[in-house]
């Protein structure tokens, strides 16, 4: 073989003639002539093999050069034949590479075939790959029609085919075909060849589909061989980012490709020329590419899961994008940090290097949790849950990260708030500390720790050693300075130093005792004295051994003595050793072993306080989170009240303190409107409760009451009524533990199981809640309930005879809502005899408990009983009667005391005498709240009861009367049917007014009527309230009041005779109590009758003021109600509520914040309101100081959302402006309009407005706030708005500066000037005012005249009117001095606003 064949850059240089030797297409056929030339290709393949393309390779080109022309068939025939072609090559070439002989021809006869074979199947795969997509496009509208079903079909089932292709020249690929080229040096052109296919194949949008995964695989296997046997590693890097840049989708397939090269072909060194040429971008270069950012991102977080341990030698290329303005590829560089430290930087047995990386990473993400970008904080917090998740974060650093997590729990992103909770939640599931974190219970432990841990560090110091440095150590320390010390000594000395040491030397006795004295002068530092002492010992003991050095007296001599006397001779010289100080190493020698012991106690005991005061430390933020996540739980983003739900779980399942009130806080979510806030409540609570943990099912049943019951004791009313819907669902569930827990339930009632009492009251309402399921749980078991609590002993526990009472309401029809008839028992049940009992006896009681069993008690014989108006009437007989017999057994007749009377037990005046029994106040207190609350429930019976009862027996009635009617009947309806059906509907409408008509005619006349028996104690209830000096007891008083507004619910009459009563009391009572039970009774009576307590409605809002915080809270309360509700109109007393929202009881200003965050909901309802507020809140005589009122005026001006609103109120408050008088309301005003959310149409009204201010802007008050409109405009303003917003500030300045007049003054001449007027005209000017003829129109920008001249309750834009020659006086209803709280006939208001109802009957509160 002559020739060579060069694989091309283009097809089409194939058919140019080539270079010597150069292999050149001569043969291009038609495409008609194709299909005869394959099956000779096909033939001689089956006869001569694959060699068989070195004389057919033209046939397979014409395909290529005619691929848009040829038929399907023809290119699929073509592939099979180039695919047998590679795979022939893949199965003969091995034996022939093995073969050291193989010829030069034979060579290159071989190369030319699997260079000209892997060309003309690379190219035809590019091409069928085009073509696919191609028709893909095209045939993707009409999916499903029967036309792009045949396209499909021709596609030649690419996708398999794809596969086939990729695998044969993977094959081939595999082997060592390097050998066949010249010094084994492989062409470019062909390493091209097959990889551009691979990288074509990639660039399908449906590549990264599942479906594709074979394909996908093969493509990266197929590369991953070109890189490690053909070196096409720098080619594969700059190929996977410039994919990154064009195909954002392939990120996830890059990741996977550049994974599987490093790990399974061991070309580490791709990873790191990938981030290299990552890292090497600009921020200018990420900022033009866009899309690729985003890529880059994805595929970093994705490499850094796959090979997290080979990025880490290259991961400081990375870290300059930390500092980058791109958030996601901040995100993903500290994604690959969390993946590095969950996977490789982790565990104990990492080295110092490993240390200093690990620390240093947690560094990166510590400073990115602070990031500028909401989207890199919610990332980093999920990075840092995942290291928590995986225990791979250090101990030292969990307070550290825990006390940032619980911060950003305050950041204004949603998503970092979620993303904070998660880990938070983490934290304590994974923490190393306790399962049970509570800081309260930590407290005695590590005090008990710290104290032990004292003691052992003073048993230490008291067995320390005197000394802790070897003498020959001290001496080489002190050798030089004492040095000097012998030498300055040596020198002459004075006779006042000679006497001296006389002196010295004289004090001792031997030559023993002086070494001593030395060795103790050098060993505190005076080296002077030690010196001078042993010079003199010298000559006062010569015939000392220890001194007979010193004969010659030189530096030297006596520095060695002075060494003998302070370390001692080198020999064991005993009779020094034992004068001396005793040495470190001879102290500590025999102790040596106890020491050690004892510091390794020490050491122990610091690490059991380290520990405890890190738990504690975590559990303190643990709770510190606690109580920042309950107040998320009621958030309008649900997405976080779900993740706040989780949170509360979690601290609970781990006992940390606290965390019971998140769950209880959650549980009012039960009747949220959002459904997927509801079933994550219920979710948790079945978590936490109805789902328990035990062996068997008595187990679990057990531990499911002591959860719930845990849960009841001590929850208020609202929380158990939220937990009766939970209860409820459990009990109607069909779950297999509902007969076992209903029966650990009754044992524990019944005191079977030793429990305390609060587990019984539990116990009791879980049943009454079970009963609202099943009836039959209580109704079956009524006398064990009347045995055990309301018995014998009920008058020990009048609390657990409350909540069983609590238990039967729940099987009456009232709250079962029964439409059948009505279920009852009889009067002489058993039931009811306990009851009647009970609360006899306990009217003569001082138990302060029985008040609210009687309640419920009373609404338990009203609901239950067959004539409770017969059984009621005889218990107000029997408690009178045993009043009476008190006062009997008493026998004191006292009189003018400070007691309550007795009075209405006898008609007769002539039986009572100048002096009465006394009776107890609280017996008496009790009587009366029975009385109340008999009548009360009485007129509920009558307009609930037998009104229903009523109704239901007619419908049963017309129902029989239809069914008795014949055929003959049927058939005149039918003739005349609509004539019939009005007839009907008025007979109806006529029925339901009689009875109406009948139930108010008996609440009228009867029930206060002289023969029944609630009559005989009104008198007395309006003496004991209208004598407050003489019945000043608290009880009695605050019973009385009550009583009187429920009696006054019967009739109108009633309501009207008393009311003025009622609302004195309200006014002049001292008792706090009392106030606010007026409060609550006048609400009710609002509701009942509104037309009578209309006029009366300022004094309710008065009480809105009341010094006490109590009062203020129900009152704000119980007007909340009634103005939501519609009973009572809003007015501009409602200023009386604004003063609220900085109440110094945070619990009063929440409660105003919601009720102007409801009536925001109502339609322009605070617009309405908020001039007549303002007015009111600016009045001097209030003098409400500044700060307060801009508190308030931002709250309100919040809720002003809309443009036109802004628009009417600019201008509303500019014309204000005329009739303020004080300096005080200009500020006001203006601070008011400042907090308006000024638009363009504001400002134009308000430069319309001008003339209406302009004259008090020399006050700073006024000239600062509406300074700061224009900043607020001109924040992103258009230039156009911006221009007139730059005009409008300098004219506010230059008025402010120079006045007015100097400043209107100016314009006028300016404009004069302009205009070229002559010197005699008048450029005088002044502040127009409105036009006084009566059809005069102001013009633009002219002010009109305001109708708030005469009255300021007006905010209304007025009319142009005659200006008055008088100014009207200003004033408000609420500014009207009051006369006497005590309220005489004539001040009784008159003037009665009517108020529609919305139904027929009467509405009581229940």
């Amino acid at each position: 073989m002559s020739w060579d064949f060069f694989v091309p850059v283009c097809v089409g240089d194939l058919v140019k003639t080539g270079g010597i030797n150069q292999y050149v297409v001569q043969d291009v056929v038609s495409p008609k002539q194709l299909p005869s030339h394959l099956k000779s290709f096909k033939a001689a393949l089956r006869s001569q093999g694959p060699l068989c393309i070195l004389e057919h390779f033209d046939t397979g080109y014409t395909v290529l050069q005619h691929c848009h022309k040829v038929d399907m068939s023809v290119k699929e025939d073509t592939l099979e034949l180039l695919i047998q072609v590679v795979s022939g090559l893949s199965v003969s070439l091995p034996s022939l590479l093995l073969n050291a002989s193989l010829s030069a021809p034979d060579r290159k006869e071989q190369l030319n075939a699997v260079k000209m074979s892997v060309f003309l199947l690379c190219k035809l795969t590019e091409t069928l790959e085009s073509d696919s997509y191609r028709q893909s496009i095209v045939t993707a509208p009409s999916k499903g029609s029967k036309k792009g079903k045949a396209a499909g079909e021709g596609l030649l089932q690419w996708d398999s085919e794809r596969e086939t292709v990729l695998q044969a020249l993977t094959q081939l690929l595999q082997l060592d075909i390097r050998s066949l080229w010249s010094l084994s040096l492989v062409e470019e052109e062909f390493i091209s060849c097959v990889t551009c296919c691979c990288y074509k194949l990639l660039e399908n949008p449906t590549i990264s589909h599942v479906k594709n995964k074979p394909t996908r695989d093969a493509i990266i296997h197929l590369l991953g061989v070109q890189v490690k046997k053909y070196n096409h590693l720098l080619g594969a890097s700059v190929k996977v980012i410039q994919l990154l840049q064009h195909f954002e989708q392939l990120s996830s397939v890059c990741a996977q490709a550049v994974s599987v090269w490093s790990t399974e072909y061991g070309v580490k060194a791709i990873v790191g020329e990938v981030m290299r040429e990552i890292g090497q971008k600009s921020s200018e270069e990420l900022a033009r590419e866009g899309s690729g950012v985003k890529a880059f991102s994805s595929f970093l977080s994705e490499l850094g899961t796959l090979v997290p341990d080979t990025m880490i030698p290259n991961i400081s290329v990375l870290l300059t994008h930390l500092e980058g303005e791109s958030p996601s590829l901040r995100v993903a560089v500290c994604e690959v940090l969390g993946e590095v430290l969950v996977r490789v930087l982790s565990g104990d047995g990492l080295d110092e290097s490993g240390k200093a990386d690990r620390d240093r990473f947690m560094d990166t993400l510590q400073e990115h949790l602070h990031d500028t970008h909401s989207y890199v904080r919610a990332r980093v917090l999920q990075v840092y849950t995942r290291i928590v998740n995986s225990k791979a974060l250090p101990l030292n650093r969990y307070s550290e990260v825990m006390g940032l997590a619980v911060g950003r729990l305050m950041d204004k992103s949603i998503n970092v708030v979620k993303s904070a909770i998660q880990l938070l939640a983490a934290f304590i599931a994974h923490n190393p500390y306790s399962c049970k974190l509570s800081s309260a219970d930590l407290k005695k432990p590590l005090e008990k720790e710290m104290a032990q841990l004292r003691e052992l560090r003073e048993k230490l110091q008291e067995n320390a050693p005197v000394a802790v440095i070897k003498a020959s150590e001290l001496w080489a320390a002190m050798e030089p300075e004492l040095l000097l010390t012998v030498r300055a000594e040596l020198e002459p000395t004075s006779e006042g130093e000679g006497e001296q040491q006389e002196e010295e030397a004289g004090e001792e006795d031997d030559d023993r005792a002086t070494a001593i004295q030395i060795a103790q002068f050098l060993r505190v530092n005076k080296y002077r004295n030690a010196v001078r002492l042993c010079v003199r010992a010298h000559s006062l003991f010569p015939e000392s051994e220890m001194f007979s050095s010193l004969t010659t007296l030189t530096p030297e001599t006596l520095l060695e003595t002075l060494a003998l006397l302070f370390k001692g001779p080198d020999q064991d010289t005993s009779e020094i050793r034992e004068d001396l100080p005793p040495t470190p190493q001879k102290e500590g020698a025999g102790d040596g072993g106890k020491e050690g012991v004892e510091e390794s106690e020490l050491k122990k005991q610091e690490m059991l306080v380290q520990y405890l005061r890190d738990t504690e430390s975590f559990a303190l933020q643990v709770e510190r989170a606690i109580a920042v996540i309950n107040t998320m739980l009621y958030w309008k983003t649900t997405s976080v009240v779900q993740e706040a739900v989780q949170f509360c779980v979690t601290v609970c399942e781990f006992s940390v303190a606290n965390s019971l009130t998140g769950v209880r806080r959650m549980l009012p979510l039960v009747w949220s409107t959002d459904a997927a806030i509801k079933d994550a409540v219920v979710q948790a609570y079945r978590r936490l409760y109805l789902n328990p943990q035990g062996d068997n099912t008595r187990a679990k049943a057990q531990t499911l009451v002591d959860s719930l019951s845990e849960l009841m004791v001590d929850a208020s009313l609202g929380t158990i009524q939220c937990l009766e819907e939970i209860v409820q669902e459990f009990f109607g569930g069909g779950s297999s533990l509902q007969s076992t827990v209903v029966q650990v339930l009754w044992e524990r009632f019944t005191g079977k199981r030793e429990t305390s009492s609060l587990h019984r009251r539990a116990a009791v309402l879980l049943l009454g809640m079970a009963a609202r399921a099943e009836r039959e749980v209580v109704l079956s078991n009524l006398d064990t309930l009347c045995s055990v609590a309301l018995g014998e002993k009920v008058t020990e526990d009048f609390l657990l005879a409350r909540d069983s009472v609590i238990t039967i309401c729940n099987i009456t029809d009232h709250v079962r809502q029964s439409k059948g008839p009505p279920f009852r028992l009889p009067q002489d049940h058993q039931l009811f005899t306990c009851l009647t009992q009970a609360i006899a006896e306990g009217v003569v009681m001082a138990d302060p408990h029985w008040q609210s069993f009687m309640e419920q008690a009373v609404r338990l014989l009203y609901f239950l009983a067959e004539s409770p108006d017969q059984l009621c009437s005889h218990l107000l007989q029997r408690c009178s009667r045993l009043l009476l017999d008190q006062i009997a057994e008493g026998g004191e007749m006292l009189a003018n005391k400070d007691v309550s009377q007795l009075q209405g037990a006898s008609q007769d005046p002539e039986e009572q005498g100048e002096q009465v029994p006394a009776v107890s106040c609280a017996s008496l207190a009790q009587l009366l709240s029975l009385c109340g609350c008999v009548a009360f429930w009485q007129v509920s019976h009558l307009e609930r009861s037998v009104s229903s009862e009523l109704r239901r027996r007619r419908g049963e009635t017309e129902e029989r009367e239809e069914k008795a009617k014949g055929p003959s009947r049927k058939a005149k309806q039918a003739a005349n049917d609509s004539s019939v059906e009005e007839e009907l509907g008025l007979m109806g409408a006529s029925a339901e007014d009689t009875e109406a008509e009948l139930i108010r005619k008996i609440c009228e006349t009867e029930l206060l009527a002289e023969e029944n028996l609630l009559c005989s104690f009104l008198p007395l209830l309006v003496r004991v309230c209208s004598s407050p000096g003489r019945y000043c007891h608290p009880q009695l008083t605050t019973a009385a009041c009550l009583a009187l507004s429920q009696y006054m619910m019967i009739s109108p009459s009633v309501c009207e005779e008393h009311i003025r009563l009622l609302f004195t009391v309200l006014e002049r009572s001292s008792l706090p109590v009392v106030r606010a039970n007026a409060i609550i009774g006048l609400g009710d009576l609002t509701v009942r009758f509104p037309n009578i307590l209309e006029p009366w409605t300022q004094n309710l809002y008065t009480r809105l003021s009341d010094e006490n915080p109590a009062v203020r809270q129900t009152a704000v309360t119980v007007l909340t109600q009634l103005v939501l509700k519609d009973v009572l109109k809003v007015k501009g007393q409602v200023s009386e509520v604004a003063v609220l929202l900085i109440d110094p009881q945070t619990h009063i200003a929440s409660l105003a914040l919601n009720f102007f965050n409801e009536l925001a909901s109502k339609d322009n309802a605070i617009y309405n309101l908020l001039p007549d507020i303002i007015s009111r809140l600016s009045d001097p005589e209030r003098g409400m100081n500044e700060e307060d009122f801009h508190t308030i005026m931002k709250q309100l001006f919040s809720y002003i959302t809309k443009e036109r609103q802004t628009e009417s109120l600019v201008e509303k408050l500019c014309q204000r402006f005329r009739t303020a008088k004080t300096e005080r309301q200009w500020c006001d005003l203006a601070v008011s309009l400042s907090l308006l959310s000024m638009c363009e149409r504001g400002l134009k009204r308000l430069q319309e407005c001008w003339e209406c201010y302009s004259d008090k802007l020399t006050e700073t008050g006024v000239y600062q706030p509406l300074l700061s409109i224009t900043a607020k405009l001109r924040r992103g303003a258009k230039p156009q708005l911006k221009a007139q917003v730059e005009e409008f500030e300098k004219r506010l300045t230059a008025v402010h500066t120079r006045g007015l007049e100097n400043v209107e003054s100016s314009e006028m001449e300016e404009k004069n000037r302009s205009e070229g007027a002559g010197p005699s005209q008048n450029t005088t000017t002044h502040t127009p005012l409105p036009n006084k003829g009566r059809g005069g129109r102001p013009k633009r920008g002219q002010a009109k005249p305001s109708v708030s001249s005469r009255h300021d309750d007006s905010f209304v834009t007025p009319k142009p009117t005659r200006k008055s020659s008088k100014k009207a006086v200003i004033t408000f209803s609420s500014d009207e001095e009051e006369e006497d709280a005590v309220m005489a006939e004539s001040e009784t208001p008159k003037v009665t606003t009517p108020i529609a109802r919305t139904s027929r009957h009467a509405r009581l509160r229940h």
